[in-house]
């Protein structure tokens, strides 16, 4: 998909690997709108009434990236305190996942009413999973609960919204240099990098939007759950 001069999303596109892969799109001449709670214009991935107008606005819409999500509300199932917060849970699964795909719905209906390309193309959906969908860590399960919704729901998407020329596909990203990783344990995060095969370090942010500016460029990349860590297998704490 050549995106120049062709309407882009991002959503959690205000910070992190969100705020890269606007820059990535950007740089190939998209023209970018982010649906973001901490952006300019704050907009819940969560809330119709928010994202269907947003959606209906962006001309061209032919590319969808979701990285929009949170990893606080975790913790472990039994603590000293009672049993984990139901509501806790609820959330990180509405915004993580049902966020994910409020945006995937709509962004192809409206990617299904554009013209296709001449190689039969209307559109590219990128979602954001993680690792933690496959190697879940202790007090994770709500997280890896979300995420792995993200990852599961990649082929049938794609088997969905192939026959329409939409492609879908998800990034499992590993521990990455962004805010959502600054509440890690110190040790834990120190254990992780040094563990990495290689390169020994958490990822960058623009190695994602590197990733999304190929898998929107390569037509046979779809129905895939692409990890993106180095080699990191993750580990209980």
């Amino acid at each position: 998909m050549d995106v120049r001069g062709r309407g882009a999303l991002v959503t959690g596109g205000a910070s992190g690997l969100g705020a890269a892969t606007v820059a990535a799109l950007a740089a190939a001449g998209a023209e970018v709108a982010v649906a973001d709670l901490h952006g300019p214009s704050p907009v819940d991935v969560t809330d119709d009434d928010a994202m269907g107008p947003l959606v209906a606005s962006i001309t061209d819409l032919r590319v969808l990236v979701c990285c929009a999500g949170i990893g606080s509300g975790g913790g472990k199932v039994v603590r000293r305190n009672g049993p984990h917060s139901l509501a806790d849970f609820e959330r990180m699964v509405r915004v993580n996942l049902v966020g994910t795909f409020n945006a995937v719905r709509l962004a192809a209906w409206a990617m299904s009413r554009l013209e296709p390309t001449a190689d039969g193309e209307r559109g590219v959906i990128v979602t954001t999973s993680s690792i933690a969908a496959f190697d879940g860590v202790t007090g994770g399960a709500a997280y890896s609960a979300s995420k792995a919704g993200v990852a599961g729901m990649t082929l049938p998407l794609a088997r969905d919204l192939g026959p329409l020329g939409i492609r879908v596909v998800s990034i499992a990203p590993g521990p990455m240099d962004t805010p959502m990783v600054e509440g890690m344990v110190p040790e834990f995060a120190a254990q992780l990098a040094a563990e990495t095969p290689f390169p020994h370090r958490f990822g960058h942010p623009e190695e994602f939007a590197a990733l999304v500016a190929h898998v929107v460029a390569n037509p046979l990349l779809n129905g895939e759950v692409i990890r993106l860590d180095g080699a990191t297998r993750m580990r209980p704490l």
